[in-house]
């Protein structure tokens, strides 16, 4: 039995991206989540970069766990550099919990099939010692094990429930940075009035994304 999972990202309450496929999606796989070792045997300090997610209720600055997790962070840096964010939306919004976007198919008229959307690929499920989905955070949204793709989150209360460590495996949101301005913004996002489905009735739209100048030293 094909399993609609737009219809559970809507409805409950995990980040769920159900990317747009032909092929029924029946099954969702259990994830590994093993966590990974990023440290590099000679560690060096490492810049974690810091993006600015310019949208239309005000800027929001973000630290890339890039020292942590490279594939996760690079992904999402590899993305805002190519303006696949500018102009998407945050198609869910749900208070005290957390806000998604990233979805391209929020750029258009249609909001029923706001969540489908990705980038055309998927990238590995990335956990690491310590990764916690607490209130401030950034995570990926993702349909099940390795869907993760452009799709992201980020936590508005402190959601330890998705981290790689609880169970279920089934539902597990790899953490790739944090915020570290702009809490007053997400604040305004959450307060925004939404339907039936958790969807801002006006669009809150990501107009571009800065890589900023500075950066974060991280010493392992």
């Amino acid at each position: 039995m094909a399993v609609s999972l737009f219809g559970l990202s809507c409805g409950s309450k995990a980040p769920i991206a159900a990317p747009v496929t032909n092929q029924p999606l029946a099954e969702i796989i259990p994830m590994d989540t093993t966590p990974v070792n990023t440290t590099p045997e000679n560690s060096e300090p490492v810049a974690n970069p810091v993006v600015v997610l310019k949208t239309s209720l005000g800027d929001i600055s973000i630290e890339l766990f890039m020292d942590r997790a490279p594939i996760t962070a690079g992904n999402f840096l590899a993305l805002a550099k190519d303006n696949f964010y500018d102009g998407v939306t945050f198609h869910r919004v749900i208070p005290g919990f957390m806000i998604q976007g990233g979805d391209p198919l929020s750029k258009d008229a249609d909001p029923t099939n706001d969540g489908k959307g990705g980038p055309g690929y998927f990238i590995k499920d990335e956990f690491y010692e310590g990764s916690s989905n607490v209130a401030g955070t950034i995570a990926m949204a993702n349909a099940g094990a390795g869907t993760g793709g452009s799709q992201f989150f980020i936590n508005i209360g402190d959601n330890t429930f998705l981290d790689y460590d609880k169970e279920p495996a089934s539902s597990k949101h790899p953490v790739f940075g944090r915020i570290t301005a702009g809490m007053d913004v997400l604040a305004a996002i959450s307060a925004v009035d939404r339907d039936s489905h958790d969807r801002p009735l006006e669009n809150v739209t990501i107009q571009d994304v800065i890589i900023s100048d500075d950066s974060v030293s991280v010493v392992e």
